[in-house]
């Protein structure tokens, strides 16, 4: 199944937003419906390929037959960009500007290389494409024709090793999907970002994903052993030990370039025993600056839950951690904030560590609210994009931006970022909703998750981009990281160039020119174009 080609996940799931919120939305935020009827998708005005036979013919060479590479205008508009809100409101619009030439289906190592040697020939940039769940620009290339390299069909677990407990993933292999294979054989791989039920092994190592339960089984880059990397100039293997002092780790040279060095093929991860007992609970805390500090005593001294994050004062009182429960908070003056604290392993495990965690809880004033919270937020813990789409459709503007800090920068960031978001959206005209969680924990910092809502205005893309770059600025001056987990991809790139440094990125581009020498890997995503 695809993704709806102008909205996120699966149809059937889609919802509209009871006429509560709908009314909660206009009196606080001035949201009006748009007047502009939304496009069916054979209302896309797309125009016919510019790539020649002589290319579209090396390419159904590449990948072993015509029915593996595809020009229709629906395949191509559903691999036309992300998932981002301007990505989603552009393609609503109409505007195909981004459209791939062609999507190209390979099922091996090799038909990969000889792709990327078929776009060399012909002049063709590769976009690889896995679930397509990018929200920063990644699937948008600077640089005219190009085709989209959808790794679909390289959806096979390859091997898994219990004595070692490692698995060998292809890329193309979606999140669901890797978990129902390992399950078969009694283990877990424990990421679930809110993109799990559509993102891709290749895309959470392309991206540095982190997912959800990040404070018990660690990010997606700490999970990775090795990689296989296809490029233009050839291929890359790393990772024969689970660790080596045999010169720099050239797996995390790989993880997070985002497609610009190479294409991703298989990734060899670290698997854990599926867990017996999975227990989710609420705790509520008077402050945001009261709950950051018991996340933090047990981040750093433990004992560390499996899931631990922490909503601030308006992201509970609208109820977001629980999107079946939005606005049901209103008109609550003591709503203070929401934690949500869960524990996966054996009975003896999670009882233990429970009961440890939640003493340390109750100490740093916490007042226990039982599973039924946490059990809410389980429930409800990949449906925040739905609701996205449902906010669009109603005329509002709903987006999300996030960061990471060290612990004694995450309170002027937390400021920092909410300021010029507010600012900057007030003074166009259309004052916003703000909120934040503490989404990811470690020993010396936290990630921060901003949730942003407004009136679209006239042009919601125009009227947005002054917003994220004015976020943008702020968390550089903060001392926060301009992406803590959802990647580069063009929209952060200039910034992540003024924090990497000039040097630093000319060592990466330096690695570009000898792995990419045209160029024709994901052009402008991650580090500008020469």
């Amino acid at each position: 199944m695809d993704m709806l080609w102008n909205g996120w996940g699966d149809p059937a799931k889609a919802a509209p937003l009871p006429d509560s919120v709908t009314g909660l939305l206009r009196d606080l935020l001035g949201v009006k419906p748009r007047s502009t009827p939304a496009l069916a998708l054979d209302d896309i005005d797309l125009p016919a390929p510019t790539a020649g036979p002589a290319a579209l013919t090396a390419l159904t060479e590449a990948v072993g037959g015509a029915a593996h590479v595809r020009t229709d205008a629906e395949n191509r508009i559903r691999h036309t960009r992300g998932k981002s809100t301007p990505d989603l409101l552009r393609i609503r619009a109409g505007d195909t500007s981004d459209v791939p030439q062609a999507v190209v289906l390979p099922a091996t190592h090799d038909e990969v290389l000889a792709v990327l040697h078929a776009c060399a020939d012909h002049g063709l940039a590769a976009v690889p494409f896995g679930g397509g769940t990018s929200v920063v620009g990644g699937l948008a290339p600077e640089r005219g024709a190009f085709v989209a390299l959808d790794l679909r069909r390289m959806n096979r677990l390859l091997d898994l090793d219990p004595v070692s407990r490692t698995a060998v993933l292809q890329p193309g292999l979606r999140a669901p999907e890797a978990e129902a294979l390992l399950a078969e054989q009694g283990y877990t791989l424990g990421h679930f970002p809110q993109s799990f039920e559509w993102a891709s092994i290749g895309g959470f190592a392309a991206a540095r994903s982190s997912g959800q339960a990040s404070a018990g089984y660690g990010r997606f880059d700490e999970m990775v052993l090795g990689l296989t990397l296809a490029t233009p100039a050839g291929t890359v293997d790393t990772g024969r030990a689970p660790r080596s002092a045999a010169g720099p780790d050239l797996r995390q040279l790989i993880l997070g370039s985002e497609g610009a060095f190479g294409v991703i093929t298989s990734v060899t991860v670290r698997v854990r025993p599926r867990p017996e007992t999975r227990i989710y609970e609420g705790w509520r805390f008077a402050s945001f600056e009261e709950g950051t500090a018991a996340l933090r005593r047990l981040a750093q001294d433990g004992p560390r839950p499996t899931v631990l994050r922490l909503s601030d004062e308006t992201e509970t009182l609208i109820g977001l951690a629980s999107p079946d429960k939005i606005g049901t908070g209103l008109g609550q003056s003591d709503a203070g904030c929401l934690a949500i604290a869960g524990y996966e392993g054996t009975p003896e495990e999670t009882a233990y560590r429970r009961e440890r965690a939640a003493a340390v809880l109750t100490a740093c004033g916490g007042t226990p609210l039982g599973t039924e919270p946490g059990e809410r937020w389980a429930h409800g813990r990949f449906s925040a994009p739905y609701l996205r789409d449902a906010l669009l459709d109603v005329g509002a503007f709903a987006e999300t931006l996030e960061t990471a800090a060290f612990w004694s920068r995450v309170p002027e960031l937390y400021a920092a970022v909410r300021t010029a978001l507010t600012d900057t959206l007030t003074e166009a005209g259309t004052p916003p909703l703000v909120m934040c969680h503490i989404s990811h924990v470690y020993e010396n910092g936290a990630s921060l998750y901003f949730t942003v809502v407004s009136a679209q205005g006239e042009d919601p893309v125009a009227h947005w981009t002054p917003a994220k770059h004015a976020a943008n600025e702020a968390v550089l001056a903060a001392g926060g990281t301009i992406s803590h987990h959802h990647g580069v991809g063009t929209d952060h790139r200039d910034w992540y160039v003024r924090e990497a440094g000039e040097l630093a990125v000319e060592a990466l581009r330096a690695v570009k020119r000898r792995l990419d020498p045209d160029g024709l890997l994901n052009p402008g995503v991650l580090l500008p174009t020469d």
